[in-house]
């Protein structure tokens, strides 16, 4: 397999949950971010599957869409669970973290309701059910003692969610250890440290961010 190339644009978005999974399992790649709406993106899109990111080319082969990619990659390195039966759990569970991260794109993207009906209501809606599904595994990955492939977007999307109310996860305990187990990951903690200082925008907008 040759070093992956990942193009994705120069915010967290979808694409950082493929860029978490790589770091974190110490998988060389090449991090190729486009600003959104530039000359160089609007050319290069022409070329691309579905004309969008995250994308991912190596030996000659390209993927698009981000839950493709993901689980390809979960396929290729080992981070799919020991089973069918933990496959499709954690295929659940993606589906499910992507469905609040389209709520909260309808908020940032959208105006659609208020900070607090998102950090008081919709929100905490949603991380009741993750806590529940957390729970039915020993261990402190989503599935036992090993990371998988839907450990980086729930990651990703907790962390998102902490910048919108940073006391959101105190009545979640098992997300709110997982979050903080994750932050303290030896290949990710340096990553996640200057993503921070750097203020990379978690969207394409600034919404979000404080």
């Amino acid at each position: 397999m040759g070093v992956p190339q990942l193009y994705y644009f120069t915010i967290r978005g979808y694409g950082e949950y493929i860029r978490l999974l790589f770091i974190d399992n110490g998988i060389k790649f090449e991090d190729i971010r486009y600003v959104f709406g530039s000359p160089e993106w609007d050319e290069l899109r022409k070329s691309m599957i579905f004309g969008q990111m995250p994308t991912l080319k190596y030996d000659g082969k390209e993927y698009a869409q981000t839950g493709a990619i993901m689980r390809h990659l979960a396929r290729v390195h080992d981070l799919n669970g020991s089973s069918e039966d933990d496959a499709t759990f954690l295929d659940m569970f993606f589906e499910g973290v992507r469905d609040s991260r389209m709520k909260y794109g309808r908020y940032i993207y959208m105006d659609e309701g208020t900070r607090e009906d998102l950090t008081q209501k919709t929100l905490p809606d949603c991380l009741a059910n993750f806590e529940k599904l957390f729970k039915i595994h020993q261990g402190k990955f989503i599935i036992g003692d090993k990371p998988s492939y839907t450990d980086y977007i729930l990651f990703e999307e907790l962390d998102a969610y902490t910048y919108l109310d940073a006391t959101i996860l105190d009545k979640f305990p098992s997300l709110k250890a997982f979050w903080e187990m994750m932050w303290q990951r030896p290949n990710l903690k340096a990553y996640l440290e200057k993503r921070k200082a750097d203020g990379v925008w978690i969207s394409g907008v600034e919404k979000g961010m404080k």
